[in-house]
């Protein structure tokens, strides 16, 4: 809150919607190595939701992958840390993404590259719901599943709104559950706020034969009153003001 309000501009809404993802991969379940960031064995997390780039860069900055007082610089002129991830520039990125859609695509391009070098190191990808609207997210879902990568994990964070309004509205995604097994892929549905939930259903989707994929029930603006549940927050900055109480009652909410 306090770097989207200092630039000015960013996207609050999913970013708060998916933290609790965030947090259970980066503390509880991903192999990385702050200390060598591009450690040949480390899993690999892809960001397709880009725009979100704020958590991510936040549980970067916690890992160690770089000095939380540079969260500040979020989308400043030669800051690291752009307004989406920068995997040129950013330590800890493996994708530069922020064109919805493309994300999965690159985790499917990962996972096949993983097996090919008999690695055992697994593949992550975060996707917003909105983002299933587009077309090469399909593809690359059936040819996850053509090629049984198990290797292969996706998280939807499935808060029900986009920029536009309500997904089901703007162009409805529905039934999420039954397209991804539709498409041959294992399916897990959880309350994506629910830390324990998250860890053991990541945990049982890596043992999946094939690609498997968790759809994350969220709200958007988890955790900030005047946020949640208002798409009008999906990339609007919140003033110092807003922010400051945005934080009183984040703070609040891990007493």
């Amino acid at each position: 809150m306090e770097a989207l309000a200092q630039a000015g501009s960013g996207h609050p809404g999913g970013s708060l919607s998916s933290a609790d993802i965030v947090a259970t991969l980066f503390f509880d379940v991903l192999e990385l190595d702050a200390n060598d960031p591009q450690w040949k064995d480390r899993d690999r997390f892809v960001l397709a939701k880009g725009h979100a780039a704020p958590i991510l860069y936040a549980a970067l900055a916690s890992r160690g992958f770089f000095p939380r007082e540079e969260l500040s610089t979020l989308r400043k002129l030669g800051s690291r840390l752009q307004g989406h991830p920068d995997m040129l520039k950013t330590p800890g990125v493996e994708a530069s993404t922020g064109s919805l859609g493309q994300g999965l695509s690159i985790a499917v391009g990962l996972a096949l590259g993983a097996r090919m070098d008999d690695a055992e190191w697994g593949v992550y990808a975060l996707l917003g719901d909105g983002e299933l609207q587009e077309g090469q997210v399909w593809e690359a879902a059936m040819a996850a599943a053509h090629y049984r990568l198990s290797n292969l994990v996706a998280i939807v964070d499935n808060n029900g709104l986009q920029i536009d309004g309500p997904i089901v509205e703007v162009m409805s995604p529905e039934p999420l559950a039954d397209k991804w097994r539709a498409f041959g892929w294992s399916v897990f549905e959880v309350d994506g706020h629910d830390i324990e939930q998250l860890h053991a259903t990541l945990v049982e989707a890596q043992k999946a034969e094939g690609p498997a994929v968790i759809i994350a029930r969220t709200v958007k603006g988890r955790g900030v009153g005047f946020m949640e549940g208002e798409c009008s927050w999906h990339g609007t900055a919140p003033s110092e003001d807003q922010c400051r109480l945005a934080v009183e009652e984040l703070r609040g909410g891990l007493l």
